[in-house]
Parts: structure tokens; sequence; C-alpha cells
């Protein structure tokens, strides 16, 4: 009501706080559908592999810009109305797949997948946790960070089934896509009403998302190692087709979508293995997984050999999905309600910064230096990033909470 503060709802509803994370699962879906289809379209087109890299970022652009509003205005204006356009772009981005025959086409859709994207990564992400009572938060953050790497996951095995078995296979994957998304915007449309966070007496005045100062380095570690795990995984999602078919000649879609796949279901595995940890073992084991992946790349390159580089994939999805549960759990745990969805989207435009920028630089490094040399240089790059990442969330996580023995207390507690 005008004059106060609304505030989400108190009682736990377990089927709108699973609802909502089938809303991320749909959009994660369509994000990743493209992965196994690059090969195919660049075949048909003729781009080279920086343009492919750009089309790939270009994603990362509509995610980033949208992140900069849509937390503000859906603590503002609740999350169903920042939720319902988000799905709609998804749904004409499907359709945008489905008939693509230029660049320009693909590009486009990719833009409006990542603004989509940015809409769930913060409305939808806070909507899940908007349903979770108090004492459900870490739930809400495991189930908010699962359900958009299992989304990320299921796209790609989709795609790669239908290209295996169908010489024609963008218009049946599309059409899947558009009725899994046609499901979520139905469900969208019964979710209970989750009220504003914010007081809206005052004249909307957008500004970049911020989170309160007390609650900055909280986000320095989530972006310290989700940074360099989101970095790894968006490579092998650009580029990890080219590398299995150029470079270790593996032609095989399904090969590449079952790897994406097994990318995305192993963060999912992790992250429910190890829940209970605590959350600065998350964060190194985070660091560790996306060191060794980069290594496993590497390695994969120099003795052209398949196996070396599937593996350098699931190190790369247990980077990606230990440092995103670590971030997510501190957001629910200290960052205030009103101030979530905007805490979620600076965590994820501090990750996706360098998973757009790095492999769009490891493109144009392979179109110069050829497909050996580029990977090679981004896996050096990236693993250290992510050790000094790993050393700077060390020694914050010891300064934020010193009285906690991180060798022996399993979590941080909820009222710290």
């Amino acid at each position: 009501m005008k004059g106060q503060t609304a505030l989400p709802p108190k009682t736990a509803s377990s089927t709108a706080m699973f609802s909502s994370a089938w809303l991320v699962t749909a959009v994660f879906m369509l994000s990743n559908s493209p992965t196994p289809l690059y090969v195919h379209w660049q075949a048909q087109s003729g781009f080279s592999t920086g343009t492919l890299t750009i089309i790939f970022a270009l994603y990362i652009a509509g995610l980033l810009g949208t992140l900069l509003i849509a937390g503000q205005l859906s603590d503002r204006f609740g999350r169903r109305p920042v939720l319902l356009p988000g799905l709609s772009l998804a749904l004409l981005a499907c359709l945008l797949f489905a008939t693509a025959h230029s660049v320009l086409a693909l590009a486009v859709a990719r833009l409006l997948t990542g603004v989509s994207v940015g809409v769930m990564v913060s409305a939808g992400m806070a909507a899940v946790s908007d349903f979770a009572s108090s004492d459900r938060r870490r739930q809400a953050a495991l189930l908010a960070s699962v359900s958009m790497v299992l989304g990320a996951g299921l796209g790609p095995l989709l795609a790669g089934g239908v290209a295996q078995a169908s010489a024609a296979p963008i218009l049946p994957v599309f059409i899947t896509e558009f009725i899994v998304l046609t499901s979520a915007l139905v469900i969208a449309l019964r979710l209970p009403y989750s009220p504003p966070t914010v007081e809206r007496t005052q004249r909307l005045r957008l500004r970049l998302p911020s989170v309160p100062l007390a609650n900055r380095r909280h986000l320095a570690c989530g972006i310290a190692t989700f940074g360099p795990g989101i970095t790894a995984t968006s490579f092998v999602l650009a580029l990890g087709p080219s590398l299995l078919s150029h470079l270790l000649n593996v032609q095989s879609p399904m090969i590449a979508g079952g790897m994406a796949c097994a990318m995305f279901l192993t963060a999912t595995g992790v992250q429910f293995a190890l829940r209970h940890w605590h959350i600065r073992h998350l964060f190194l084991a985070s660091v560790s997984s996306t060191v060794l992946a980069m290594a496993s790349l590497e390695a994969a390159v120099q003795f052209s050999f398949a196996p070396l580089l599937v593996l350098a994939a699931l190190l790369a999805g247990a980077g990606q999905g230990l440092g995103q549960l670590g971030g997510l759990t501190l957001i629910g745990l200290h960052v205030p309600d009103n101030r979530r969805a905007e805490a979620n989207a600076v965590m994820n435009i501090g990750g996706y910064i360098p998973a757009g920028l790095l492999p769009v630089a490891a493109g144009f490094l392979i179109d110069a230096l050829g497909l050996a040399s580029g990977a090679t240089i981004f896996a050096a790059a990236l693993a250290i990033a992510a050790i000094l990442g790993g050393l700077f969330v060390n020694r914050t996580l010891a300064a934020l909470f010193p009285a906690i023995n991180a060798h022996s207390a399993p979590i941080v507690q909820e009222n710290d």
C-alpha cells in the first residue's frame, strides 16, 4: 500500500518456490540450446571463430545490460511485472533461432536470450527466495542455483540429441524450447502475488545496482570465485564444439551437447553433495576445480585427447556450481530482503563480465594464432585469475567471520 513498505510473504510455499525455480530452468535451457548447433550455423553461413564468440558475447551483453536495471525494477514493482516481459522475450528469441539464416538473426536472438536470462538471475532467483521462510533460506539458495545449472545442462543435451538424430535439427529443437517456455509463462501468470520489497512513494531513479556497504565483501567473495568458474564454462559452451570438431576430430553433435550437459549436471551434483560444507570450503573447492579444469584443457589441446576436454568441462562445471552456491548462500544469509534481487544482479554482473570478454579474446587469438595456441593462452590466464581469487576469498572470509573455525564449523550461521 502507499506509504508502507511491502514485505515478502512470511508463509513458506514449497509449490511457489519450486514453480519459480522452473522459470529459471526454462530460460536457461534456451540459453545453452544453441551450443551443439553453432557448428551447423557456422558451416551454413561461413563465419569465423571470432564472429562466433561475438555472437556468444552478445548474449552476455544483453544479460549485463538487463542486470543493471532488472533487480531494481523487481524490488520496486514486484517479481511478476519483470518476469513476464523476460519470458516473452525468451519466446521471441526462440522463434528467431528457429528461423535464423544469417549472422544478424543469430546475433539478435542471442541478445534477446541474454536479456531474458538477466531477468531470471535477478528477479527469478529472488522470487525463489521470496517464497522461502527464514529457516529455509539455504534451501532456497541451493534451489535457485541448481535450477540455473540444470536448465543450462538440459538445453544442450536436447539440442545435441536432436542434431545427432536429424539432419535438420534447428526447427524441432526450438519448437520444443517454445513449448517449455510457454509452460513457464503460464506458471508465472499463476504464481502467488509477491509484493514489492521497497517503498514506492518516491520517484523511480534507476542507478547502477549496488549492495549495502556491510555486504560488499560478501559479494566480492562470490564474484571472485563465480567469475572464473562461469568464464570456464562459457569457453566450453562457445568453443568446446569447435575444439572437438577441428582439433580433436570429434564430429558428433551429441558428444558436444552431452559434454555441455554433463558439465552443468556436475555443477548441480556437487552443489547437492557439498551443500553442508562451510562456505569457505565451498569457495576454495570452486577455485581448485577451475584451476584443474584449465590444466585439463591445456593437456587436451597439447595431446589432442578428447577425454581430457570432457574432464575439463566437468571440472569447469564444478567450479562454477560451487562458486555460485557459495555466493548465493552469502546473499541469502546476509543481504537484506529489499536488496536481494539487486545483490543477485551485482554478483552476476561481476561474473559475466569476464565470461563475456575472455572467450571473445580467446576466439580472436585462435583466429590469429591457431586453435591450440589460443586455447592454451586462455587456460593459463584463467587459471592465474582463479588462484588470485582464491587468495582474496580466503583472506576476506577470515576477516568477516573471525570467530568461526573454518576447519570445524559446518556453516556460517544464519544470525551472523
